[in-house]
């Protein structure tokens, strides 16, 4: 935790730059061990069974295999299940398949299908369901382009009978099993999926205004452990500040994602826990474009950003460094050592910048989703620590929506600070958005070794040949500077003292089946 002094100087250099609200918060152990928590004092509120959640941003979509969002897919995790579905420990668990097996080669994988599993319209599901939902994850409506990249290595799905479904690989992989939590959705209802989501899970879909809330309902013919709560609303409150005052006043019931900053505006009336938020926050750099094509200016930024500063000013100091795009909850592929690879140093930052043709330095924007207070308040602390040497940083605050359609899918922007995570529990998730060709290569980075590395590791079925190619990858990412990662934001969630049950996942997953009133 940094002195109160040394964060208030930071303050001081930063204040003129806040705009008057900060603008929303970003977007977390073991179901056997209780959450270390501050557990405070308060009121409790008569809510019925019910819970209000205060989250950050609206949902990009309620189909399963479009949601992009991570704060998308934490909700969406409560409504569908598939094959498989995230376990707290980072692994899976078996969902809709109660069990299943694959070849010695890793080619083939035959799921038995669950008995008495039936969809929140109470239909139950069959083999068809599951053929017809993996058929459209490989993209089978979309012109053959997958929905979700793994499924580019399928080239058969099968159903032999009416309780097995067997799924043939192009190349074997150790991670492919990850990205069979799809979500499973009745045969033919892809049009209408995101209009009216039916899914598994233990809560099922009742409403949903854009911007305003989705609500949802305990599923009571659920196959599995039924949840506690009869019924759960997910408020989007895009402002931090109303947040806090929505907790306060006792509309909230609970919110995930608070920025420290606020935390002490809460304690003694809430729960609060912490965690960090299994990502990676990096001031991402487009590489395709000036001055940002040029490794050595690339390189000077990652001398010139003090991120330590940064988890200070943002984080109270809690947030963990990163120094590549695998967080710490990856334990075998992150590489702390990276995280010593660029030093602050302004004078070295200085001298690439002016072997690159930069002496002077230049004028960048940093695009940011304006809906997240970290994004906001580390992009403004960038921007104050840039003008050491001569680089003017222009903050650009965009909506959510915005920053999806400009940013990530057309990536026309210079530089952006957000937040990357991966759905499917996989490093593969995280390296191969660095990969040449790949569609969701927002930060356009190329290296012809790097493909190779992240392919390679990515068919190998030798577990300790793939650590090896992976972290050979996130060597090259460190040394070209593709992007100038920050942390693994802190997580804070906050919960009325009434409310117990949250476990807390390795993954982007918010499940509220566990959660309950004492």
């Amino acid at each position: 935790m940094p002195s109160k002094f040394k964060r208030a100087l930071l303050l001081l250099a930063v204040v003129a730059m806040l705009p008057a609200s900060l603008y929303g918060c970003t977007g977390g152990t073991d179901p056997s061990q209780s959450p270390t928590a501050s557990a405070q004092s308060g009121e409790s509120s008569d809510h019925g069974n019910s819970v209000t959640v205060g989250i950050a941003q609206d949902l990009d979509s309620l189909d399963p295999h479009k949601a992009v969002a991570a704060g998308s897919t934490e909700v969406l995790f409560n409504i569908f299940e598939g094959l498989v579905k995230a376990s707290s420990d980072g692994g899976v668990r078996e969902a809709v398949a109660s069990d299943y097996q694959v070849s010695e080669d890793g080619l083939t994988y035959t799921f038995t299908l669950r008995e008495g599993v039936t969809f929140h319209n109470g239909d139950p599901v069959t083999v068809e369901d599951v053929v017809y939902s993996l058929e459209r994850c490989a993209g089978s409506e979309n012109d053959g382009t997958p929905l979700i990249s793994a499924f580019s290595n399928v080239t058969g799905i099968e159903a032999p009978d009416d309780t097995h479904v067997v799924i043939t690989l192009a190349e074997p992989s150790l991670e492919f099993i990850y990205s069979l939590t799809a979500g499973i959705i009745p045969a033919g209802s892809g049009d209408g999926i995101a209009q009216n989501p039916v899914g598994t899970g233990p809560f099922a879909f009742v409403s949903y205004t854009p911007q305003d809330s989705l609500v949802m309902e305990k599923n009571e013919n659920y196959w599995g452990e039924p949840a506690h709560l009869d019924q759960v609303t997910f408020r989007i409150i895009t402002n931090s500040d109303t947040l806090v005052m929505s907790l306060q006043s006792g509309s909230l019931d609970m919110a995930i994602h608070v920025p420290n900053t606020q935390a002490s505006q809460v304690e003694g009336q809430f729960t609060v826990v912490e965690d960090t938020m299994k990502l990676v926050q990096a001031l991402y750099l487009n590489n395709a474009v000036e001055p940002f094509d040029d490794v050595r200016v690339r390189q000077a930024l990652c001398y010139a950003i003090d991120v330590q500063q940064i988890i200070d000013f943002v984080c109270d100091g809690a947030g963990v460094p990163v120094g590549s795009t695998i967080y710490p909850a990856f334990t075998k592929y992150y590489m702390e050592e990276l995280t010593q690879a660029y030093p602050y140093d302004v004078e070295k930052a200085k001298q690439l910048l002016s072997d690159a043709g930069y002496p002077d330095g230049f004028t960048m924007d940093i695009t940011v989703p304006g809906n997240y207070a970290q994004h906001v308040q580390t992009g403004e602390v960038i921007a104050e620590q840039l003008k050491a040497v001569g680089i003017t940083a222009n903050i650009v605050q965009v909506e959510w929506e915005t920053w999806l359609s400009q940013v990530y899918q057309d990536r026309d922007y210079q530089s952006t600070v957000c937040g990357v995570s991966a759905s499917d529990m996989t490093a593969r998730e995280m390296l191969i958005r660095y990969v040449s060709d790949y569609q969701n290569n927002f930060i356009n980075f190329n290296d012809a070794e790097y493909d190779q590395a992240v392919t390679d590791g990515i068919t190998t079925l030798d577990e300790a040949e793939q650590e090896t190619l992976y972290k050979r990858a996130e060597t090259i990412l460190s040394e070209q500077a593709a992007s100038v990662w920050l942390q693994d934001l802190c997580d804070l969630t906050v919960m009325s003292p009434d409310l117990d049950g949250l476990i807390l996942y390795r993954t982007y997953v918010l499940d509220m089946s566990t959660i309950y009133y004492k």
